[in-house]
Formats: structure tokens, sequence, C-alpha cells
């Protein structure tokens, strides 16, 4: 069998990267704490990462209203010499500004950012929101100050938000979540996309084709996030936590899914179970392996409350990568995990997963 290769990854726009990153959302959740004693926590989490040779960390000015930054910024300062690819993301906080994206305001939170973190150039800055104001009124600016950060050497790449659409979304609603990232993507021209994806995320078709092989085509790298579906793809019951809308009012985390849903996705658990055995760990690492494998040009981040997930997931990468047949079989058990999740959307009883 052949070794799950860990060489580093490269994103396009000089970015490289080991394949699996850190995603420093947690530490901004509401349902945290910002005592010493978890702030503590989250930074062995992250220097565990760093040990176990992580160089993306992941983290956007909204995490914490800043919290995630700053702590992001105090593990930097204690690896002065390393090379880390830090990406931050804009978008979401307006201040006293009329829209998050108006004007100067990227600049400022940019700044802000740079203070927070105590770097003088950002590997990724990604716009964190489609919502550019009526009629994108400020689309045209966000795009001129990423630009112009990039020009300066302020930032190495440029990066944008993903698609995505939730549960139950009807034809015209998936037409058009795909027609507003293909217009968006055409006028930012990022050079990644950041998007959560994982083996149960709702697909959706760009240009007639995966968001994988649509940013080959176009030179893109993907950073993917929630590769475990907030642990739901590790057998894991997931925290419920407000979760962020997407572009139609659904939710993007996946955290909320209404018990019919959850019965999809244990009965298609069971399946894999059945297929791949149920030792401790094993469906972390197929859903992780899973993410990993669909391209070479994207690296996944993960998120982390505790040292001990962030050990387990990184343990994932040491075994044998997936078999052709055995990617081909995951991907039809999550493909009757959706359309069971779909028809729970809909009210219909799901049916069990068939492989």
């Amino acid at each position: 069998m052949t070794a799950f290769d860990i060489t580093r990854r490269h994103l396009g726009q000089g970015l490289f990267t080991h394949p699996l990153g850190v995603n420093c959302g947690a530490i901004g959740l509401p349902d945290t704490s910002s005592s010493e004693t978890d702030d503590g926590r989250f930074l062995d989490g992250l220097r565990r990462a760093v040990e176990l040779g992580a160089n993306l960390l992941d983290t956007a000015d909204s995490y914490g209203a800043g919290r995630a930054e700053r702590m992001l910024g105090r593990l930097l300062r204690e690896y002065p010499n390393r090379d880390f690819l830090v990406s931050s993301k804009v978008g979401h906080i307006r201040g006293s500004a009329p829209h998050p994206y108006a004007d100067r305001h990227i600049h400022h939170q940019f700044q802000q950012t740079q203070e927070n973190l105590y770097v003088e150039e950002l590997g990724l800055y990604t716009l964190d929101s489609w919502d550019f104001g009526p009629q994108d009124r400020y689309l045209g600016s966000a795009i001129d100050q990423l630009q112009t950060l990039r020009e300066l050497g302020a930032i190495k790449a440029i990066g944008m938000r993903g698609p995505y659409i939730p549960y139950g979304a009807t034809s015209a609603e998936r037409r058009a979540c795909a027609d507003r990232f293909l217009y968006l993507f055409r006028l930012i021209k990022p050079n990644v996309v950041w998007a959560r994806f994982n083996g149960i995320t709702p697909v959706i078709s760009l240009e007639g084709e995966s968001l994988f092989s649509f940013t080959a085509r176009y030179g893109a790298g993907v950073i993917l996030a929630a590769p475990l579906a907030h642990g739901r793809l590790a057998g894991r019951t997931a925290v419920t936590t407000a979760a962020q809308s997407g572009p139609y009012g659904g939710p993007v985390s996946g955290r909320n899914f209404t018990p019919p849903m959850l019965d999809a996705v244990e009965a298609g658990l069971c399946s894999i179970r059945a297929k791949f055995g149920d030792a401790p760990g094993t469906l972390a690492r197929l859903a992780l392996l899973y993410s990993l494998q669909k391209a070479s040009h994207c690296a996944v981040v993960v998120g982390f409350t505790t040292e001990m997930q962030l050990r387990e997931n990184f343990d994932c990468l040491k075994g044998p990568a997936l078999t052709v047949d055995e990617m081909e079989l995951l991907d039809r058990i999550f493909t009757q995990i959706r359309v069971s999740m779909e028809q729970a959307s809909f009210g219909r009883t799901p049916q069990t997963a068939r492989v």
C-alpha cells in the first residue's frame, strides 16, 4: 500500500503548505471563554500542530473579534525563524463603517490584522463574504484594495470564499449560487479559494465541473475547511453553536442538522464501518484523506478545541493513502448520504445508504 504523501503542496502564487493545516475558528466561538487557562490550552494546541509539521495557520478578523488573531500572533513570536503560511480573512466586521467592504475599511482591518498577528506580510488574505453592498457597490473597491496590498508586498495571495448551498435548496437556488460564485471569481481573480468541504457537503456544479477541476483549470489553489463536518463524519456529536449564514440563509457549518438528517449520516457511517472496520480513529482518517486526496492543489485545515484532537488528526496522515477503489467506494456512500439528507430536508423518509 502506498503511504500518504505529506510533501508540501503548491497552492499557487508561491504558497507552499503541508497538506494539513490549522483553522483557529474555535478560538472565537461564543461558547469558549477568554481565561488564561483557555488561552493556554489553545496555544498548546497550536504549538503541537507546529511540532507535527503544520505551517498553514488559518484565522480571520471575525474569529473572536480579533482574539484568534492575537493568540496566533503570540505563537508566531515564539517561532521567528519558521516558514509559516499565515491566512486571514476580512468581510464580516463593519465597525463604524457603513459596510465591511466600504471605502478603505479593508485597509483599516488589514492594519489591525497585521498588528494582531505581529507580521509585515500575510501569505493569504481572503474576502470572506459575497455581500458587497447594494448592487455590489463596494466590490470594485474591495478588489482594488486587495490588489494594491499584493502589489505592495503586504500579502502574497488573494483569496475568496467558495460556493456553498444548504440542503433543501431548489435547482434555481443552486444555479444562482454557482452563477454568483463564477461572476465574483472572474472579477476577483483569486489565487486561492477557501471553501467548506467534506463528504456530505451539497455538490455545486461550476461550468459543468467540480470545484477541484474548475480551480485547477484556472490555476487557483483550494483550502478546504470542516473536513470532518464538525465531528459528524468522525462519529462524534457536533457542538451546537450558532452558525454563520450561507449566501441563501442556510447554515454553512452543518452544526444544526435535523434529526432525520443526522439519521441519514449515521446510516452512511454504518456502511463505512461495515466496509472499513470500526477501529478507533478510522472514520476520522477516512474523512480527512477523502478531502486531501480530492486534488493535489488543495490543502485541508482542521479546527480544534484540544491538543489531543490535533494529534489525532495529524496521526491520520501516518498510514497509507486511500486507493482508487476506496475513494470510489467512499464517493458512493457519501453520495447516498447526501441524497438521503436532501430527502430529509424535504420531509421525506431518508433511505438507508446502500453500496
